[in-house]
C-alpha cells in the first residue's frame, strides 16, 4: 500500500514546518532513538506533537509506513491518536495529538516529579496501560503486538490518563496466529522477554513481560536494571521476587508514596501481578485479559509467581560495565539475534567421567 493515497491523513509539510516554528529548539519536546519530537500549533489553535524521523534512524520507510497504517486504524482512550503524516523529500513526519504531561518515565524516574504521582494516579496508569494492551491483543479488529513497551512509550494527557505510543516496531497478526519469530531483534533490552531477546520469538506474552517490568517500575519509582537497594545496586526483578518470597514486598515500594492500609494491599497485589507477568515460562504468564480482571477484582485469588526471567542471585556490582551496557542498550538498529545452540541445555552438562561442566550462554 502507498500511504500517499490516503489524503485524509496527509499534512502539507510547509504547514507542519510553520506550526513548529521551523522545528525550533524552543519547540523541542524530546529526542528518542528514531528522531526528535516537537510541539506545534496549527492555524486554528490546535496543539500537535510532531515526530521528525532522523535520516540515519533505525526507523526506515517500512517502520514509518507501518506506524501510519497501523495506528490510523486504532481507536482507544489508552492509545495515542495519530492525526496524520507528512512526506517531503527525505523528510518523514508523524503528527500526533499533543500530550501536555509528556511521557511516564519523566515522572516516575524523577525524584521531584514522582511525588505528583500518588498511588491512586499510579494505579490508574497501571490499569489504563493494561486496557490499552488488551485492546491491541484481543479487542481491536487487528491482533497487534507492540514489541517496545516501556515507560518512555507511555504518554500522559492533562488528566494523567496513560496512552501507549510508538508503534513503529509493532507487528500485526492474523486472528489464527499466536506467535512469530524474527532474526532482527528490536526494542529495549531491559524490557524484552527472554524468548524474544535470545531466540527472536515473540507473541502477546512478550508484551505481557514488558508490562510486568513496567508495573514494577511504577510501584518502585526506579529503573528495571539499576534498582538502588541501600548501598548496592540490584536487578529490579530479582529484588522484587526475593522480597515477595520473603514477605517483605513493602521494602520495594517508592518511599514517596504515602501508603495507608488499603493502598498497601493494592500495591502488594500489583507487585504480585507484575511478578506473574515476568515469569520465565511463556505459558505461566497471564494474558492481558486476565491481568485486567486481576486488577479490577480483588476476589480473584492470584497464583504464586515462579522465578522471574533473568533472575540474578547476587548483588550486581554498580561498577560492572555489563550493567551499564545491559541497562542502556536499545537494539533499535536491528542486531542479529544471538545464535544459541538448541542441542545443549542451559542446565549442568556432564562428561563421561561425571565431572560437572559449565555451559556459558550469552545474554
Amino acid at each position: 500500500m502507498d500511504i500517499r493515497t490516503d489524503e485524509s491523513l496527509q499534512y502539507d509539510f510547509s504547514t507542519v514546518k510553520a506550526a513548529t516554528n521551523d522545528f525550533s529548539d524552543e519547540n523541542k519536546l524530546g529526542r528518542g532513538g528514531f528522531g526528535t519530537v516537537y510541539m506545534g500549533t496549527l492555524g486554528e489553535g490546535n496543539q500537535i506533537a510532531v515526530k521528525r524521523l532522523a535520516w540515519d534512524s533505525g526507523q526506515g520507510d517500512v517502520e514509518f509506513k507501518n506506524e501510519v497504517l497501523l495506528v490510523a486504524k486504532l481507536q482507544h482512550r489508552n492509545l495515542v491518536r495519530l492525526l496524520g503524516f507528512s512526506i517531503e523529500g527525505s523528510e518523514r513526519l508523524l503528527i500526533y495529538e499533543f500530550m501536555p504531561n509528556a511521557s511516564l518515565d519523566q515522572f516516575i524516574f524523577d525524584p521531584t516529579k514522582r511525588t505528583i504521582l500518588d498511588w491512586e494516579k499510579r494505579y490508574n496508569i497501571i490499569k489504563g496501560i493494561a486496557k490499552g494492551l488488551l485492546y491491541l491483543h484481543e479487542d481491536s479488529r487487528l491482533r497487534i503486538i507492540h514489541r517496545d513497551m516501556k515507560a518512555s512509550n507511555v504518554l500522559l494527557d492533562a488528566q494523567m490518563t496513560p496512552k501507549i505510543a510508538d508503534f513503529g516496531m509493532a507487528r500485526l497478526f492474523k486472528t489464527e496466529e499466536t506467535q512469530g519469530d524474527t532474526s532482527r531483534i528490536v526494542g529495549t533490552y531491559g524490557y524484552m522477554a527472554p524468548e524474544y531477546a535470545m531466540h527472536g520469538q515473540y507473541s502477546v506474552k512478550s508484551d505481557v513481560f514488558s508490562y510486568g517490568v513496567l508495573v514494577l517500575e511504577i510501584v518502585t519509582g526506579q529503573k528495571n536494571q539499576c534498582f538502588q537497594n541501600g548501598e548496592s545496586v540490584e536487578d529490579l526483578l530479582s529484588f522484587a521476587w526475593k522480597s515477595w518470597r520473603n514477605g517483605t514486598a513493602s521494602d520495594i515500594i517508592d518511599p514517596t508514596l504515602k501508603v495507608g492500609s488499603s493502598s498497601l494491599r493494592d500495591i502488594i497485589r500489583s507487585i504480585h501481578i507484575g511478578l506473574l507477568c515476568v515469569q520465565e515460562n511463556v505459558i505461566d504468564r497471564p494474558t492481558m485479559a486476565s491481568v485486567v480482571l486481576m486488577l479490577n477484582s480483588f476476589s480473584i485469588t492470584l497464583p504464586a509467581p515462579s522465578q522471574p526471567a533473568f533472575f540474578v542471585r547476587s548483588n550486581i556490582d554498580p561498577e560492572m560495565p555489563l550493567l551499564h551496557e545491559y541497562s542502556s542498550s536499545t537494539w533499535s538498529n536491528g542486531f542479529e539475534k544471538p545464535k544459541i545452540s538448541k542441542s545443549k541445555s542451559r542446565s549442568s552438562q556432564y562428561s563421561l567421567n561425571e565431572v560437572s561442566m559449565s555451559d556459558f550462554v550469552p545474554r
